[in-house]
């Protein structure tokens, strides 16, 4: 690491802290730079990722040519390809004219993606395209396009975790992350939030020709520990608010806190008891209750109609056997059916399924049997004693081979 080269790095863009990872960042940054390889810079929002983009086309051989930062999280998806790749004349609603987009534009020099995650997946795979060949066609056109660009993006999203959701194609990331730039949090930066804090108030006394704030050792002990979730973007804002909205010029602890959100949830990390006999069960108990009692509603829901479908059958079988048209009685549920359901067989199905049904039923509907394995088990044994000890017919009824209820007899200790 070139220690002069970082620190004149540091002053022409106004860069304070001598966090190891902030200067790894930026050395990586000085390295790549005279290349034309893709960077993807990753780090949460606010930390400052737009500036290592900057640095890599000031100190590249593209210097001389444009640069230009595009936000893909704020172009509506319905146009970012036109904006990103150019249309032609009359290809949409309102295209009165040809536009060359930003990789038209910027041909010879660098475009900086910032959210690069948010971009749609067809304008993914029309990125992919340009990264490696250089090539893309403009909305509405037929026309091969070709451009020299160095693309530099930047996210502050989970990119493994979008790729395993389908947000984002696995083949562009790799594409992208030739070299990978982690930026620092905040929190992690130490002693650089005293500096940046010093540096916003100062900006701030120029500008507004005020007297410049300061921190009492209680106010700077808690600028440490606090969490900064909007990292350096929140620290800028809260300086400025303290700036403009204090009277009294040294931040106490009690005033800082007065500017400092609150919202214990989302700026205090979470702590895990390891304490193993700590564990309640309560809550695991009030589930399985609440998934029984949802399950016995709706099996008394399904018996209920069963018994409506059954008179209904019936009917239909009673008119079948005294001569009268039966296919204009049977409900609209059983002519959407095929033909071998229809009448007896059917019926019988049925009659099956709901003897099984009323079982089910029965068995949740007692107290007692709120023991998953019980359930299981007195289900069998109620078949069993139905069919008269026939095991073919008990598997019949509840569904299952003559192996499995086998197997269920001798877990059950039903065969002695």
């Amino acid at each position: 690491m070139n220690t002069s080269e970082l620190q004149r790095t540091k002053q022409r863009y106004n860069i304070v802290g001598n966090n190891p990872d902030l200067n790894r960042a930026l050395d990586v940054a000085l390295q790549v730079a005279p290349t034309d390889l893709s960077v993807l810079i990753v780090g949460e929002s606010g930390v400052g990722k737009e500036i290592i983009p900057r640095v890599i086309h000031d100190n590249s051989p593209r210097r001389r040519e444009k640069y230009f930062a595009i936000n893909c999280g704020s172009i509506p998806e319905g146009t970012i390809d036109s904006e990103l790749f150019g249309h032609e004349k009359g290809s949409f609603t309102g295209a009165v004219g040809e536009s060359e987009g930003y990789f038209g534009v910027a041909n010879k020099g660098t475009i900086f993606l910032d959210e690069v995650g948010e971009l749609p997946l067809a304008t993914q795979a029309r990125l992919l395209r340009v990264l490696e060949t250089g090539e893309y066609i403009r909305v509405g056109g037929q026309k091969i396009m070709k451009t020299d660009v160095r693309i530099v993006a930047a996210t502050n999203l989970n990119i493994q975790k979008a790729i395993t959701e389908g947000r984002f194609r696995e083949d562009l990331y790799y594409r992208l992350n030739t070299i990978p730039i982690q930026m620092p949090p905040l929190r992690d930066r130490g002693e650089d939030i005293i500096l940046l804090f010093r540096l916003f108030a100062m900006q701030m006394a120029e500008k507004y020709k005020l007297p410049k704030i300061t921190l009492t050792e209680e106010a700077r002990e808690m600028m440490l520990h606090y969490k900064w979730p909007g990292n350096v973007r929140q620290l800028k804002n809260i300086t400025e608010q303290m700036s403009v909205l204090s009277e009294q010029r040294q931040i106490t602890g009690d005033l800082l806190r007065k500017f400092i959100p609150q919202d214990i949830e989302s700026t205090m990390l979470a702590t895990i008891s390891s304490t193993s006999d700590s564990h309640s069960y309560e809550s695991e108990r009030e589930i399985l209750y609440k998934i029984l009692y949802e399950l016995r509603g709706n099996v008394s829901d399904l018996r209920r109609d069963m018994n409506s479908l059954r008179k209904q059958l019936d009917e239909v079988h009673n008119a079948g056997m005294i001569g009268q048209p039966v296919g204009k009685q049977v409900p609209a549920i059983i002519r959407q059916q095929d033909t071998q359901y229809a009448g007896q067989n059917t019926y019988q199905q049925l009659e099956t399924t709901n003897n099984t049904v009323d079982a089910i039923a029965e068995e949740i509907s007692e107290p007692e049997s709120l023991n998953l394995e019980n359930i299981g088990r007195q289900m069998v044994v109620k078949a069993l004693e139905k069919n008269g000890g026939n095991r073919k017919k008990a598997a019949a009824e509840l569904g299952i081979s003559d192996r499995t209820l086998y197997r269920r007899i001798k877990q059950f200790g039903l065969d002695q």
